[in-house]
């Protein structure tokens, strides 16, 4: 087993100890992103098992069904034929008599590495439990991406698997996928799966195949025509919308819509107005500032875009019914591009 190291500790940062052969004890994954928490759970099988050792040694609970006890029982079970064994306490939010997880770790089995997954939520740090935790083992919160770091989280992905993807591609996932990291690591990996041998570019075309959004109308391309003023090309995307209602979510469109608009605002209080000091004042992506921030401030006055924030939420209030307006979505949308582009 590793020496205690600090408890404070990344995603990455375990990894680069689970990949030095480094194992902790006890491992509590909590949080609201649970896809740090299975990746990290998933990788610690992996690496600390051989796959013909997992039969006899490793036991998955479920904590719908099992109780606390069952689990520090299993945990203090000896291995069979291998080093170690791994029990891995899934749905661990449902489990309670954290007593008996306390008193097992005052002297934790060498030979078990114990790890609970413990989805949406977190232990109560001040407890007994989470302090001999985090004295023997790792409790690591896996937190909600920010938006400002969808983006980079596309691109490293693929540059880990010696891939680029570009600018638009990127943002075309970022936009119709949003923070669901499950659901972009799948479609992530379809693309990657996509991907013609030999070539390691990402692009938006391969997007749109393999992903079903549509290379030339989706949120990333309305807000880049608004953003040059292209008329034509934004009620074109519009029209599509609305003559496709079962691949056009309104409340998705207005939340990137305004997600790109309160960036557009902040971006006016930097005192730099250049790529690199508005990446910097904002924490913004500097793909993003170059070719989504730094047109649009060529078209729109700060005042300009504070109101076209407010009529994305009459608007966001509109389609939910809220302000007595009995307009379609089409309708609803129509209207905001009007407002926008004049």
């Amino acid at each position: 087993m590793a020496k205690k190291q600090q408890t404070s500790i990344s995603y990455q940062q375990i990894v680069q100890q689970l990949r030095a052969g480094e194992f902790m004890p006890v491992y509590y994954l909590m949080g609201e992103e649970t896809y740090y928490i299975s990746r990290i759970a998933d990788f610690i099988v992996k690496s600390a098992l051989n796959e013909d050792e997992r039969d006899f040694n490793l036991t998955i609970i479920d904590g719908t069904q099992h109780s606390m006890a069952e689990a520090v029982s299993a945990a203090m079970r000896y291995p069979m034929m291998a080093e170690r064994q791994v029990v891995v306490v899934r749905d661990a939010q449902k489990l309670d008599e954290y007593e008996s997880l306390a008193t097992y770790l005052q002297k934790p089995m060498q030979t078990t590495i114990l790890v609970f997954c413990h989805n949406g939520g977190k232990l109560d740090r001040r407890t007994k439990a989470a302090q001999m935790v985090e004295r023997v083992g790792i409790l690591y919160e896996s937190v909600k991406l920010k938006d400002n770091e969808l983006l980079p989280f596309v691109q490293a992905y693929f540059q880990r698997h010696q891939m680029s993807i570009d600018y638009g591609a990127s943002m075309m996932l970022c936009q119709n996928i949003g923070a669901d990291l499950e659901r972009m690591s799948t479609e992530m990996d379809k693309l990657r799966a996509a991907l013609p041998q030999g070539q390691t570019a990402i692009t938006s075309e391969l997007v749109a195949t393999h992903t079903g959004i549509n290379k030339d109308y989706n949120v990333f391309e309305l807000t880049n025509a608004l953003d040059a003023k292209d008329a034509l090309k934004a009620y074109r995307i519009v029209k599509y919308f609305d003559s496709n209602p079962k691949g056009f979510a309104i409340q998705l469109c207005l939340g990137a819509m305004f997600k790109h608009y309160s960036d557009l605002l902040i971006a006016y209080y930097s005192p730099v107005r250049t790529e690199e000091g508005i990446a910097a004042w904002a924490g913004m992506n500097r793909y993003a500032v170059r070719f989504g921030i730094l047109p649009a401030m060529r078209n729109y006055s700060a005042r300009k875009v504070f109101d076209i924030i407010g009529q994305i939420r009459i608007t966001d209030a509109a389609s939910k019914g809220g302000s007595g307006v009995n307009l379609s979505t089409g309708e609803l949308l129509t209207e905001l591009v009007s407002f926008i582009l004049h």
